[in-house]
């Protein structure tokens, strides 16, 4: 995902610093080209050896050190980095940087970087809360460094409150926000729905089906990679959705309708990812039929077509996408649902074919347009999601 990226950490004196090796690791595994700086202080916590083993790249420490490879390394480093992550940034090395000072290897080469630089601060509740370093941090979100909120917990000291850095899963994903995608979807709004609604039968059992919101998660995630602005309406999903979306969750496919259509006039591109549950009671815990052998069954009607209703009102220059699921017939069923609920394109794939469907991490699907239709091999929904959107941009905007 990373290759031909460059990625600078820049490493400073605070216990959270032994962290950052497995973000290195992390990095490494996607083929990224990390570099790391270290302070001085930072090396009372972690040794530079562990990083320049994970990194194969030498960790510089010292401006003057002469052992490298360039004539000014820290320009030279500058000219090459994607982008920069502090982390862990003491109040120290943001003190210095909100000012302009530098005096060190890290500094130096951050104050030369022309590209985006990411700050994690990490330090005692009270010294975050401190106005002068509050102040530093201010300073540097207005000259555009991106800072991230640090977490609340306990502390190294054992006190609890803010001050933590977060763990190294969510820093990765602030670089992947960076630097893994072209921004070919900047300036785009995207609406997307994604996991499995749940109609209520009584206050204990509902209806639902076995979506896991994994393929409409990807999409959102893809699109947001892609520079989006992405809004994910999303019932019930087995996975956590992703960073840096605005998440509404809902219930029914009732309580989804309501959601799509607060967003859906300022969408560019809506993608339907989610599975509807097609029966609702008909009167909770009104509905039961008694029988002569003492048993019951329920009353049922049919959920609200969100996919229908888009297409009803959907806007000019508006892209609006579907999900068809199918056993059998599988083209001519999902072109059928494509003119009947007046949308652009239908994704549609077959629960029986081996890596497709619900709960998988693949899926196997043929992008349908009333002039098109192509077939695409199992691949990760990760994958899918961005063919997906290369296929909108390329045929759609």
């Amino acid at each position: 995902m990373l290759t031909g990226k460059t990625v600078v950490l820049g490493v400073t004196g605070s216990i959270a610093a032994y962290k950052i090796a497995n973000l290195a690791r992390m990095l490494k595994k996607l083929n990224c080209n990390v570099h790391v700086l270290m302070t001085r202080n930072a090396t009372n916590f972690i040794n530079p050896i562990t990083f320049e083993t994970l990194t194969q790249n030498k960790c510089l420490i010292d401006t003057f050190d002469r052992n490298f490879q360039y004539s000014v390394e820290h320009v030279a480093l500058a000219k090459q980095a994607d982008v920069v992550m502090i982390a862990p940034a003491s109040a120290n090395v943001i003190g210095k940087l909100a000012n302009g000072i530098a005096d060190d290897m890290l500094t130096t080469t951050v104050v030369a970087c022309p590209c985006k630089k990411i700050i994690s601060p990490a330090m005692n509740h009270n010294m975050f809360h401190n106005p002068i370093v509050q102040d530093n941090i201010k300073k540097l979100a207005e000259f555009g460094y991106e800072i991230v909120s640090p977490a609340t917990g306990m502390l190294a000291n054992g006190d609890i409150g803010d001050g933590r850095m977060p763990e190294e899963s969510l820093l990765l994903e602030y670089i992947l926000k960076e630097i893994a995608c072209k921004k070919d979807l900047l300036g785009k709004r995207v609406l997307v729905t994604a996991g499995a609604t749940c109609e209520a039968i009584d206050p204990v059992r509902y209806i639902t089906n076995h979506s896991t919101g994994k393929m409409g998660y990807a999409i959102a995630k893809n699109a947001m990679l892609r520079g989006a602005e992405v809004t994910l309406v999303t019932a019930k999903a087995e996975i956590n959705p992703p960073e840096f979306v605005k998440t509404i969750r809902v219930v029914s496919a009732a309580d989804m309708l309501d959601a799509v259509l607060e967003n859906s006039d300022s969408a560019d591109i809506i993608i339907k990812a989610a599975a509807v549950a097609d029966y609702r009671p008909v009167e909770i815990a009104e509905n039961k039929i008694k029988k002569s052998d003492g048993s019951a069954e329920i009353k049922l009607e049919r959920t609200v077509d969100i996919l229908k209703t888009l297409g009803e009102q959907k806007k000019e220059n508006q892209v609006i996408c579907g999900f068809s699921m199918e056993t059998e017939n599988l083209i001519e069923n999902s072109r059928k649902k494509l003119e009947k609920k007046n949308i652009d394109m239908i994704v549609a794939n077959n629960l029986k074919v081996e890596g497709a469907g619900f709960g998988t991490d693949t899926n196997v699907v043929t992008v349908i347009t009333r002039q098109d239709e192509m077939n695409f091999e199992k691949m990760s929904k990760d994958k899918v999601a961005e063919k997906i959107f290369d296929y909108i941009l390329e045929h759609f905007c």
